[in-house]
């Protein structure tokens, strides 16, 4: 049987590896699901970062418990607007508005 990391334990591993990319990898990872919409590759990677970031720690300070940290960053979480908020309040974020470009209208 080999002994193959998934994708997540690569990213993870980085992050550990080059914390001052931690930041940057937030920005890509928003951006993406603002394109994408997918959910459950947000949920992945924010799972990452709380594990880089330390799962207890984060869950003690956004107020879950540390399953209900790891269930709303589930691939089948389905976490409330306000968890994903503390969630990232507790890494050292917030979820901000940014405008949208306006669409170009062809002649």
């Amino acid at each position: 049987m080999s002994n193959y990391r998934t994708i997540g334990e690569v990213e993870e591993q980085y992050l550990r590896d080059h914390p001052d990319e931690v930041d940057d990898y937030m920005t890509v990872l928003f951006d993406e699901y603002a394109e994408s919409g997918d959910t459950a590759a947000l949920l992945s990677s924010l799972r990452v970062v709380s594990r880089v970031k330390g799962v207890s720690r984060i869950a003690e300070v956004s107020g879950l418990s540390r399953k209900g940290l790891q269930k709303a960053v589930s691939e089948n979480g389905n976490p409330q607007f306000g968890s994903v908020n503390a969630i990232m309040q507790a890494m050292g974020y917030r979820l901000a508005p940014q405008k949208l470009p306006e669409p170009t209208h062809a002649p």
